[in-house]
């Protein structure tokens, strides 16, 4: 279905579409698992919930021939012709993210589950498997302060704050660190998180005037956030717990450096700012209409960009680039495809994808 709520904004008339994404599944992320789980069960599939696999097995000649599951009456052995592992990251595995994302990741907010603990990608290295890709990058967002330390199925992703190009982001002492209209939130909102957990107390502050309030996505509205309207720039900062001299000499310094031009959100428009470090390249208006709001965000962590190197038949490959027999990988556990930035989208691409490959070379194996 068209994403007219996320994505859309009125241009001629007409709903234009930005950054290239346009399309979620109906029902978003649960409409799609929920149409997965059918089609499994419609063709034979065997769930078994409260089971985790703990490792592979093999057979003399090195094929993959099962793995040993922990359920509730302890470990069982599950025979099969092929395993295809599609369990995830390590983005939930807090001592994983410090040892390859670099420090302070173990204290990130995990967007999603918390079962995403690189318990696939460990077995797989133990079987031989080869690293791969940008170990040391992962794809985060700006997520509510005070969202929960996992993610909550009921208000989804809803703790995002993607409408950044529209006003300025702060840190705790009011100030600028990233250029909000660098690109189309498609092609940066997936870097940006952990230029917020660079910060003073890994925190940082969306700032919005008045006129922008009509372009913020719903997500702004929800009652799960953490945010403060004020009359003025110097009260907001101090609801906020932002040094309130720093707040307002930014905005000050910012009103004065945005060039003149129309202001476009369908479109890179080009108006920006001149004489400021870190500019802003495209949507620059000044924040001169009261009330003010700002809303609080930290960083959010979605996944993790290392993983498994496989080929194009979704093989999972041994480090000296062989195929491994019987082991199959998809999702994002499979290393190669992100490097340092991300696509909006581009992930549920390549999960069905190579999802798609994988299930067919294991019935094939």
């Amino acid at each position: 279905m068209l994403m007219y709520g996320r994505q859309a904004f009125a241009a001629a008339g007409k709903r234009r579409f930005w950054g290239g994404l346009v399309l979620e599944a109906v029902g978003g992320g649960a409409g799609l698992s929920d149409k997965l789980f059918e089609l499994s069960a419609a063709a034979g599939a065997e769930l078994r919930y409260g089971s985790k696999a703990v490792s592979l097995v093999n057979d003399r000649s090195g094929r993959i021939t099962g793995l040993v599951a922990k359920g509730r009456d302890g470990l069982s052995e599950i025979r099969a012709r092929s395993v295809v592992l599609a369990c995830g990251g390590f983005e939930a595995n807090a001592e994983m993210r410090a040892r390859y994302l670099g420090p302070n990741w173990e204290l990130a907010k995990v967007r999603g589950t918390r079962f995403n603990t690189g318990g696939g990608i460990n077995m797989a290295l133990e079987a031989g498997a080869a690293a791969h890709s940008h170990w040391s990058g992962c794809h985060a967002v700006a997520w509510d302060l005070n969202a929960p330390a996992f993610g909550n199925r009921r208000i989804g992703d809803l703790y995002q704050k993607h409408s950044y190009p529209f006003g300025i982001v702060v840190n705790v002492n009011g100030e600028r660190f990233i250029d909000e209209g660098a690109d189309f939130r498609n092609y940066t909102y997936a870097r940006y998180g952990r230029e917020i957990l660079r910060q003073p107390q890994r925190a940082a502050f969306q700032i919005f005037d008045a006129k922008a309030q009509p372009l913020l996505r719903d997500e702004y509205r929800v009652p799960q956030v953490t945010k403060a309207t004020a009359k003025t720039v110097r009260e907001l900062a101090a609801a906020l717990g932002v040094d309130e001299d720093g707040l307002e000499d930014t905005v000050r310094s910012f009103n004065s450096a945005v060039q003149p031009g129309a202001f476009d959100p369908s479109r890179l428009d080009g108006k920006r700012t001149l004489g400021i470090v870190p500019p802003k390249s495209n949507w620059a208006l000044p924040l001169d209409e009261p009330p003010y709001t700002g809303y609080a965000v930290t960083c959010g962590i979605t996944f993790t960009f290392g993983g498994l190197h496989i080929d194009e038949h979704a093989r999972v490959l041994d480090t000296e680039d062989r195929p491994i027999p019987g082991l199959f990988a998809a999702g994002e556990l499979v290393g190669g495809l992100f490097y340092h930035n991300y696509a909006g989208g581009s992930g549920l691409m390549a999960g069905a994808v190579f999802g798609r490959r994988a299930g067919l070379s294991a019935a094939g194996a």
